[in-house]
C-alpha cells in the first residue's frame, strides 16, 4: 500500500488547531478587559485628555505587538524551520549527499500534510540513494569486466610480435586473442541489450507464433558443445504450442537458459527440457544435472554481473538471467527456479498463450 494512502485518514488538512483559536479568544477578552479597567481608573482618577486618549492607542500597540511575535513564533515553527530543513536537505542530495534524513514534526498519531511532504522526500532520497549505488556498482562491475579480456588481449598481442615465435605458439596466442575479443563483443552487446530492454526503447513485437519450433531450432544450435561434453539431451515437447510473445526476445530467452544449462553440467551430465499448456500460460522446464545452487545464489541470480559458480566465471558476463528476467517481464510472463546445491537446476519459464483482454 502507497504510504500516502495508508495515512489517508489520519492526515490533518490543518496546520493550525482549533485550539489556537480559543488561545486568541481567551488573550483579546482578557486585554479588552484590562482596556476597559484602564479606562475606568483614568476616569476615576482625573487623567487629563490628552493621557486619556494616548494610553489606549500605546497598550493596544502594545497587544498587537505581542499578538503579532507570538504568531510570527507559531508560524515559525510550524512552517519555516521544518521548509529550512527541507530546503538544506534538497540542497545537499543536489550535490549528490544521498545520507540525508529529515525528521518529520509530529508523531504519527498527529501526522499532517507538511509531514507528509518531508517523509515522501525522505522515500525520494532512499530511492534516489538506490539507484546511485546501482549505477555506481553497474560502472565497476563494467570496467572489472572488460578490463580483463582487454589485458588478455595486449598481453598476448604483444607476445605475437616476438620474432622467435613458432606457428604453433602464434596460433594458440591468436586463439586465445579471439576469445577474449569475441567475449568482450558480447560484453558489451548484452549490455546495449539491457540498457535498451530496461529503457524501454525496444518496443516488444508480440504475436501469436509456435514456441515448440523456436525450442527445437535453439536447442540444435548448441549441438556442437553438447556433443563435445558427451551430454544427455531430453526432449519432451509439443508438437505445437503458441505463444503469445516477441519472438526475436524469446530467442534471447532460450539461448541464454541452454547456454548454462550446458556450462554448468558436467561431462557425461543430462539437460531436460519439457513444455506444457496451461490454461493461460505454457510453461517450459530445463532441467540440468550441474552444480546446482545454494540459496544465497538463487537470490541473486538474476542480479546483473551476478556469477554465483565463479568457476564458470570465465566463460560468461552475468548479463545472460538479468536479460532473460528482463525480457520476461516486457512478455508478461514469469520464471522461477528450482535447484539442489551438487545436483543440479530447473528454471522454469511461464509465457502467456494469448493476449489477455
Amino acid at each position: 500500500m502507497d504510504m500516502n494512502q495508508q495515512f489517508q485518514d489520519v492526515i490533518k488538512k490543518d496546520r493550525f488547531p482549533v485550539s489556537l483559536f480559543g488561545i486568541y479568544l481567551v488573550v483579546m477578552l482578557l486585554m479588552s478587559g484590562v482596556h476597559t479597567g484602564i479606562i475606568v481608573f483614568m476616569g476615576y482618577a482625573h487623567w487629563s485628555k490628552l493621557a486619556q486618549t494616548f494610553v489606549p492607542i500605546v497598550y493596544w500597540s502594545l497587544v498587537a505587538i505581542g499578538l503579532t511575535l507570538f504568531t510570527k513564533k507559531r508560524v515559525r515553527e510550524t512552517y519555516e524551520e521544518p521548509m529550512i530543513r527541507l530546503s538544506e536537505a534538497a540542497k545537499q542530495v543536489a550535490e549528490g549527499d544521498f545520507s540525508v534524513y529529515v525528521p518529520t514534526i509530529h508523531t504519527m498519531e498527529k501526522i499532517d500534510y507538511l509531514d507528509m511532504m518531508i517523509l515522501n522526500f525522505n522515500k525520494l532520497v532512499e530511492e534516489l540513494g538506490s539507484v546511485e549505488t546501482l549505477k555506481t556498482d553497474f560502472v565497476s562491475n563494467v570496467s572489472h569486466e572488460m578490463k580483463t579480456p582487454i589485458a588478455i588481449i595486449k598481453n598476448y598481442a604483444e607476445l605475437l610480435r616476438q620474432d622467435n615465435l613458432s606457428e604453433e605458439k602464434r596460433k594458440e596466442y591468436g586463439e586465445i586473442i579471439e576469445h577474449a575479443a569475441v567475449k568482450l563483443s558480447a560484453l558489451i552487446t548484452n549490455i546495449l541489450r539491457l540498457n535498451k530492454l530496461e529503457n524501454q526503447t525496444i518496443t516488444p513485437e508480440r504475436k501469436d507464433y509456435d514456441v515448440s519450433r523456436q525450442l527445437c531450432e535453439c536447442i540444435l544450435q548448441f549441438e556442437e558443445l553438447w556433443e563435445e561434453k558427451e551430454l544427455e539431451i531430453d526432449v519432451d515437447i509439443e508438437d505445437s504450442a503458441v505463444a503469445f510473445a516477441d519472438e526475436n526476445l524469446m530467442e534471447i530467452v532460450w539461448n541464454n537458459l541452454l547456454s548454462n544449462a550446458i556450462k554448468f553440467t558436467e561431462s557425461g551430465g543430462s539437460i531436460r527440457v519439457s513444455q506444457e499448456t496451461e490454461e493461460r500460460y505454457l510453461v517450459i522446464r530445463i532441467s540440468d544435472t550441474g552444480c546446482g545452487m545454494s540459496e544465497t545464489n538463487m537470490k541473486h541470480i538474476f542480479d546483473k554481473f551476478y556469477q554465483g559458480d565463479t568457476s564458470h566465471s570465465k566463460e560468461g558476463n552475468g548479463l545472460g538471467l538479468a536479460l532473460v528476467k528482463r525480457v520476461l517481464e516486457l512478455m508478461d510472463g514469469k520464471i522461477e527456479i528450482e535447484s539442489v546445491l551438487g545436483k543440479g537446476s530447473t528454471f522454469i519459464v511461464k509465457i502467456p498463450v494469448r493476449k489477455e483482454d
